[in-house]
């Protein structure tokens, strides 16, 4: 009976110790269950202030390059050509003689009519020297006024044929001249697609003189834009990364519509100091059509979700206690060097984040750093 006893005091003392250690572990494990509140540090950031400035309003087109001096050469007269004394891409002065084309026959030509003037010479000088005698025997009597005016029709006769041969020597000359290809001004050489011994016609293309002085590019603006376009608008001529290659302003509106580009040719000269550029070479022609008040924003800070541009600007904290990145959407015009014109979105004043935009996200708290930092602090004290 004492053994029985014994077993059930022992048992309801270890019943009561395991609850009590039930409910220590229980309030331990509620205790570590409940993390301590910290509050986030905010995040320092550059911010710029959005003021207006003069955004320039501006159009790209295509652009072509052209020389006023330029040139396709060909043969005033036919034959095999025999010589090309030049190749492409020489530079050569006015007057280089460039090809030759065969000229064994037309020398032959040449020194036939010659003959043939050498011939009428001396008929001439006989007629001279018979007009004396027959002038003299005339005076004398003893010939009739007929017979004298026959010498001296005879004479006039032997002139005339001199000098028509001698014309028609002179200009059988002049065509052995064209045998020679002659630069027509001083140029560059351009493409050569004929051979020595090739047989030439006077509509064959022999090669092209290109002057790489006095370029002018030939810009095509819409009908649109008929109402602006005018002498002295500011054209910048670009390569395909952007990079500025010359500066220049149109000098020359057309009167007409083109009507295969439904577009207004405009011309602009190209500054000598634009060495880069070559005689048909395309390029973009960035054209100014004026100026206007906007905010700009560097094009780095900028991000592009779903179609739409959003930019992070500073705003007050929901408690008044310091500040917070608010993402906005805005509506950007075409780029200006490394910024974008803000059309809408931004005021004047708004402070936009520089720095970090890749880590902020909505309502983040930020520390504003930079020129606009003591308006910041300023404001955020109030």
């Amino acid at each position: 009976m004492r053994l029985t006893e014994n077993f059930w005091n022992f048992r309801s003392v270890s019943g009561k110790a395991l609850i009590g250690l039930s409910l220590v572990g229980l309030a331990v494990g509620c205790k570590k269950a409940a993390p301590p509140t910290e509050k986030m540090q905010a995040m320092p950031v550059m911010v710029q202030t959005i003021a207006l400035g003069d955004v320039p309003s501006t159009n790209t087109y295509v652009a072509t390059i052209k020389s006023r001096r330029s040139t396709t050469l060909q043969p005033q007269v036919a034959g095999n050509l025999t010589k090309i004394l030049v190749k492409s891409g020489d530079a050569v002065r006015a007057g280089q003689v460039l090809m030759q084309i065969d000229p064994l026959k037309q020398v032959a030509t040449v020194e036939a009519q010659q003959a043939s003037e050498q011939q009428q010479k001396a008929v001439y000088q006989y007629n001279t020297s018979d007009m004396a005698r027959q002038e003299q025997l005339y005076k004398n009597g003893i010939i009739s006024k007929q017979a004298y005016d026959q010498a001296v029709q005879a004479i006039q006769n032997a002139k005339a044929a001199l000098e028509a041969a001698g014309a028609q020597t002179r200009t059988q000359r002049q065509e052995l001249a064209y045998y020679q290809i002659r630069a027509p001004f001083a140029g560059v050489v351009g493409d050569i697609p004929v051979h020595v011994g090739d047989y030439v016609a006077t509509t064959t293309a022999l090669t092209t003189v290109d002057e790489d002085k006095d370029l002018e590019a030939y810009v095509y603006v819409p009908t649109e834009r008929a109402a602006q376009v005018r002498n002295g608008l500011g054209v910048d001529l670009l390569d395909v990364s952007g990079n500025v290659l010359a500066t220049t302003k149109v000098d020359f509106v057309s009167p007409e519509v083109d009507n295969d580009l439904q577009g207004i040719l405009v011309k602009a000269a190209i500054p000598k100091s634009a060495t880069r550029l070559r005689n048909g070479q395309i390029v973009n022609a960035r054209v100014t059509w004026g100026a206007s008040q906007m905010a700009t924003v560097p094009i780095l800070v900028v991000s592009h979700i779903g179609g739409q541009s959003f930019v992070f600007v500073v705003a007050p904290a929901p408690k008044g206690a310091g500040f917070i990145a608010h993402q906005i959407s805005v509506k950007l015009g075409e780029p200006v060097g490394n910024t974008y014109p803000v059309l809408a979105g931004l005021n004047p004043g708004d402070r936009v984040i520089l720095s970090g935009t890749q880590f902020l996200q909505e309502g983040m708290p930020v520390m504003p750093l930079g020129p606009s930092a003591g308006a910041s602090a300023a404001t955020a004290g109030n």
